[in-house]
């Protein structure tokens, strides 16, 4: 599990560099990028359809091959699974980290980086979310929180519950909320600082998960 909380904390990361960082966009959630691709098409201002769509389109490739990857590891142990989609993730990362190198936030120029950090962000993005899909671990996706949310106080005592996993749920909405904080404070330094770590922090999480060669240790 502490591996997915890590990536949920990425998802912070990548959120902010988007959203704040490459002018109204996300690249992790993608319900909130289609929100925003409604409000551009309707001329809502300062959102771009070109940003929102290359976003959505890029996801939607990297969920192709996270389930492409799915099908030919599906009988692989699950640390030689999100050992080799935590490499591919964290290699786009640092791409993107590289991508982001000359470019100003104020400005959102040159559009040439821009385009290549969204692109960059959003394929591992969708990606890993198709894997985690896969895995089927309850109430962490890593990538958005509305059913966690929802679990959370549906599921609660106040609504008759009994709780059910309300210290994991909670520790996702945590882990998401401080990698977008954490984020935002990082992009003081531009766009790379922020995709740098994401990426070592993935690939970190990864590598000790299986070094750790646990048979399964998201359901921990």
């Amino acid at each position: 599990m502490l591996v997915l909380m890590v990536m949920t904390v990425v998802t912070g990361f990548v959120d902010a560099v988007s959203y704040v960082g490459l002018g109204h966009v996300f690249t992790a959630n993608m319900t909130g990028n289609v929100v925003l691709l409604g409000f551009a098409i309707s001329g809502a201002p300062r959102l771009s359809i070109a940003r929102a769509f290359t976003s959505l389109v890029s996801f939607l490739l990297g969920a192709l091959a996270g389930g492409r990857i799915g099908v030919r590891m599906a009988a692989a142990p699950h640390h030689r699974w999100l050992l080799a989609t935590g490499i591919v993730e964290a290699s786009l990362l640092f791409a993107a980290a590289l991508a982001a190198i000359g470019y100003d936030i104020a400005s959102e120029a040159p559009l040439s980086r821009l385009y290549a950090v969204i692109v960059l962000t959003a394929v591992p993005m969708g990606l890993r979310t198709a894997t985690v899909r896969r895995l089927a671990v309850p109430d962490i996706t890593t990538t958005v929180l509305t059913t966690t949310l929802t679990g959370l106080a549906a599921d609660s005592s106040l609504a008759g519950g009994n709780n059910v996993r309300a210290g994991r749920r909670i520790c996702s909405v945590l882990a998401m909320f401080a990698g977008a904080s954490i984020g935002v404070l990082l992009l003081r330094f531009g766009l790379t600082i922020p995709l740098l770590i994401g990426g070592a922090c993935v690939l970190a999480a990864t590598l000790a998960y299986s070094l750790a060669s646990s048979p399964d240790p998201v359901r921990d």
